[in-house]
Order: structure tokens, then sequence, then C-alpha cells
């Protein structure tokens, strides 16, 4: 059962910040001028990707996931715990915050509270995003709120391409205008909205706020959570250890030529940032998989190793088990 990748179409979402970069940059088929996010790699019930390849394809990420536990080590847990994404901010994202698992399950119903990480693909000159803010007590952040004081309230951090950025749940963020990034977080789709900056949709109408909750949930103070890159691999394929932490561990990989094998720690999520190449698996019959930049796909569990050769570059990540 699946001696090669398993590759996933993804799913895109119309957002008021979005743009048309999805389309100029990876060559996706977006539905409208305003898409903000490829949902890449989801078994999340507002948009699960299908797979396109192989006996499974047809079916949802969920489903797999439900049938075929085989596939990702045989992890527990009744959802999928894992969403890759690709933002395009157009405009600036509205800050926010996401609550912890506990909150979520309580208030929201839901499986997981989100924590999640960003890589910079690209941004404008000068970009910043919001991360953090300036209150020291709770009792400051509401006055700062009520008294409309983002400017002092919010922190705001320069960013380039190739940035990574860690995001805990509580931690008050944004993305700001001109802005691509890949998401790896948990599968959750809880967000709280702190301030949208006024702004309107066609019909007049501003988005709604969650006031009370973000204050509940939000880290105060703030305190920065930072990881020390790990670099290993050789020439061939240069890994760079992004973070690990208890939801999951990250990477960065620089393929630029051949690597006979990469063993797999358990099931790996694999998004195509740039180039293209190719994936051999050589148990059984062996099979090879190409790819390409703006692929999704996921190497299961039941594939132990890989060669791979090309030129490419990717955001790889799985749970930490």
């Amino acid at each position: 059962m699946y001696k090669e990748p398993i590759f996933l179409k993804p799913v895109f979402k119309d957002r008021i910040w979005g743009g048309t970069k999805l389309r100029q940059e990876f060559g996706y088929d977006i539905p409208t001028e305003t898409t903000g996010e490829c949902w890449g790699i989801s078994a999340h019930s507002h948009g699960p990707s299908v797979v396109e390849n192989g006996p499974l394809k047809g079916k949802t990420l969920d489903q797999v996931w439900d049938e075929h536990r085989e596939l990702f080590a045989d992890q527990d847990g009744e959802d999928f715990p894992l969403l890759v994404k690709i933002l395009d901010a157009k405009t600036d994202l509205s800050v926010q915050v996401h609550p912890d698992d506990s909150y979520a399950r309580e208030v929201e119903g839901e499986a997981f509270g989100k924590t999640e990480c960003w890589y910079v693909i690209d941004c404008e000159p000068d970009a910043e995003l919001v991360y953090g803010h300036h209150a020291s007590s709770k009792l400051q952040f509401e006055q700062m709120v009520a008294e409309n004081r983002w400017d002092e309230l919010l922190r705001k951090v320069a960013i380039k391409p190739g940035d990574f950025v860690y995001v805990p749940n509580g931690t008050i963020h944004a993305i700001g205008a001109g802005t691509m990034i890949l998401e790896t977080q948990q599968s959750s789709d809880v967000t709280y909205r702190v301030y949208d900056y006024d702004r309107r949709d066609d019909e007049g109408n501003t988005r709604e706020l969650h006031i009370e909750k973000s204050i509940e949930v939000a880290m105060i103070p703030h305190e920065d959570a930072n990881f020390e890159p790990v670099l290993s691999g050789n020439d061939d394929l240069r890994i760079k250890k992004l973070v690990k932490e208890s939801y999951f561990t990250v990477y960065h990989w620089n393929l630029s030529g051949a690597v006979a094998e990469v063993k797999n720690p358990s099931y790996l999520l694999v998004s195509v940032l740039d180039g293209e190449g190719e994936l051999k698996v050589d148990e059984g019959a062996g099979t090879s998989s190409s790819f390409k930049k703006g692929d999704h796909f996921i190497v299961p569990s039941t594939v132990k190793s890989f060669g791979m050769k090309g030129d490419a570059r990717f955001i790889v990540s799985h749970p930490t088990l």
C-alpha cells in the first residue's frame, strides 16, 4: 500500500485580504481575484485535500486518515493533527490570536487549538508583521484596546524572504500586506480577531471581532519564542531544522543534486516551494514520482526511506511523536 508519495489537490479560500499571487507564483488555478489561502495538506472539515494518485485517488485526506492509519505510523487521535497552507496577503490580515487545545475544546468544541509557524516565501522590501504586544498586564492590554491605542499596543517586527517565525497559541499576531508565507499549524480553524483596521466589505460591513475571547487567551505579557536552526545533510541535500516543539517539527530542505537515501522518521508532509525533481522509492518493485513547484504530498510511513534528485526547495514537517 502506497510505496510512493501521496499527492494532494489543494483547496483555495477567498479572503478579504487575498490577491492573485498564488496564480502568479505557483500557477494554481485560483477561483477568485482575492484568493488568500491555499490549503495544501488538509484533513480539516472546512477544506480537506483530495488524493490525486494511486489506489486511494479521489478520497479526502480525512477519509484516508480514518481508514488507513498504517500510512501515518498508526498514530493515535481522532483527527489528523496538522494543516499546511500558503497565504498570499495582498493587504494586512486582521490582528488575531488563537486558543490552546483545552480552550478550543471547552469553548468552541474543536479538536485542537492553534499553534503555528511561518516560513516567509516572499515579501515587500521593509515588510513587517505584528508579533506580540507591549502591554505589561491584562488591565493595560484591555485599556489600550478600549482606547484604540493600536500603534502603542502592537509590536512590529521586520521580515525578509527566508525568515522563519514560530507563533505559539496565545501570541498576538498578523501578517502584513505584500507577504507570502507557508504556514504549518495544528489542524484548527479557530481564530479570534482583535483588530481589523476598521475595514469594510463590499456591503459596507465590518468583520466580527472577538475582543473578550482574545483577551482571555492572549499571552500577557508577551514573550518571544525563539529556536536556533540546526543544520545537517550535505551539498546535495542541505537540511535546516527550523523548529521542534510539542506539536510539529519543521524543516527547510534545499536539494541540488542527487541523494541516495533519506530516512523517513514517521510520515512527512512536503510542500515544494521552488524547482523540480524526482523522488524514488526502491522498496519492492520501486517507483519514481516527479514533483514540481507548488506540489504538496505526503511520504507515508510505509515508505521507510527514499532517494531524491533535482534542484528544488521544500518545507517539510511531521508531527512530533
